[in-house]
């Protein structure tokens, strides 16, 4: 997902998709371990996910501190 998508999202919605991510990042663990993942670089796409997602949300974060 492009960064410009997740800064279109409402907090609430970033939130949501945060949780699910982190959700898909376990199960993607999970697969890997019992080796049915054929893709590992999905968890470093993912991992990449959950960080923008955080990014974003500390930049709202900042930005109502600076009002």
């Amino acid at each position: 997902m492009p960064i410009d998508d997740i800064r279109t999202m409402t907090d609430e919605d970033l939130v949501t998709e945060l949780d699910d991510t982190h959700r898909e990042l376990m199960n993607l663990r999970f697969q890997s371990e019992t080796m049915q993942l054929s893709d590992v670089n999905q968890i470093k796409k993912t991992r990449k996910r959950i960080a923008r997602i955080n990014t974003v949300l500390r930049e709202r974060e900042l930005a109502r501190m600076a009002q």
